[in-house]
């Protein structure tokens, strides 16, 4: 099968200032890939180039191996997006904005598909609101249904769980992965809820100022950090002691809600441990855990700060 989306070089520029810059991306059939990166890395201009929304200065867009700008209208009948900068007519009810959506697309029984995002995302007793009088999680429900109005083979979402409460966004992220198991639905997702990419994204395309800068599994770019964070409560008559186990390991500690935390590579957590119990200091409360998504979306981020300073 030929892959979803294949995003070839793509650079966009403004005014001589370039937001993007040779960027190549690949969505793979039934694949979920996070985009990710640090406000203004570029993601907003690539996810647009993609949708078509603006044009690349040079590059070039597939979609099921065909070229986006020579087959618009094919490829968007299959395929369909949610994004926080979508505003849709906001003097219309609820129920008119799903009408209206739903007769871009061509569809079997109309109705049914209508009634099936309303149930799903929610929607029921907001029918007769209009869509100005919707508070921000109501408008992100009402865009995912837009998103999957048609049902489509591949989905852009541009965080789509954001302004959701917990509850919420938890009954959208399952329906992403139930759909992408049913009907081989491809996904291309960005959040800044790094613990969400790593439930649903099979793999992770960061960008850093324009540029791609790592592409792998959420699992193997936590790894690259080779990071362990130590969490423990230290008793207040031995935390000098441990400040000074702590400089041993050129690490330092900050302590938060009674809980003295630490960073250390993965290599050393074992002798720093055994230190511990050579200066009698107990393990109370500790936790270990290896380095997150997070941890490595902030080290991207830091590097981005420094860069600039």
């Amino acid at each position: 099968m030929s892959d979803a989306i294949v995003a070839r070089k793509l650079t966009k520029s403004f005014k001589g200032m370039t937001a993007v810059n040779d960027v190549s991306i690949t969505l793979r059939s039934g694949e979920i890939l996070g985009l990710l990166g640090p406000n203004g890395a570029g993601k907003t201009t690539t996810f647009q180039m993609l949708l078509g929304i603006l044009t690349p200065t040079s590059g070039s867009i597939d979609y099921f191996g065909k070229d986006l700008f020579s087959h618009r209208s094919e490829i968007l009948e299959r395929v369909n997006f949610s994004s926080t900068y979508t505003n849709l007519p906001w003097n219309l009810k609820v129920s008119d904005n799903l009408a209206f959506l739903s007769r871009l697309y061509i569809m079997p029984d109309r109705a049914k598909r209508v009634a099936e995002v309303t149930s799903t995302f929610r929607l029921e007793s907001l029918l007769d609101k209009p869509v100005v009088a919707l508070s921000a999680g109501e408008l992100t429900r009402l865009n995912l249904a837009k998103a999957f109005m048609n049902d489509p083979e591949i989905v852009l979402l541009d965080e789509p769980t954001a302004s959701l409460d917990p509850e919420s966004a938890h009954v959208v992220r399952e329906y992403i992965l139930r759909r992408r198991k049913e009907r081989g639905m491809s996904v291309l997702f960005t959040s800044h809820n790094m613990s969400e990419v790593e439930t649903v994204c099979d793999r992770v395309v960061f960008i850093h100022r324009g540029t791609v800068v790592a592409d792998d599994t959420p699992v193997n770019l936590a790894r690259t950090l080779d990071r362990c964070n130590i969490s423990l409560i230290i008793p207040a008559e031995l935390e000098g002691t441990f400040v000074e186990c702590c400089s041993l390991f050129s690490a330092t500690s900050a302590t938060q809600d009674g809980y003295t935390t630490l960073s250390l590579r993965e290599s050393v957590v074992s002798a720093f441990l055994q230190e511990l119990g050579r200066r009698c200091i107990p393990l109370h409360g500790l936790t270990i855990t290896r380095a997150t998504l997070e941890d490595y979306f902030l080290r991207q981020a830091h590097n981005s700060e420094g860069a600039h300073a």
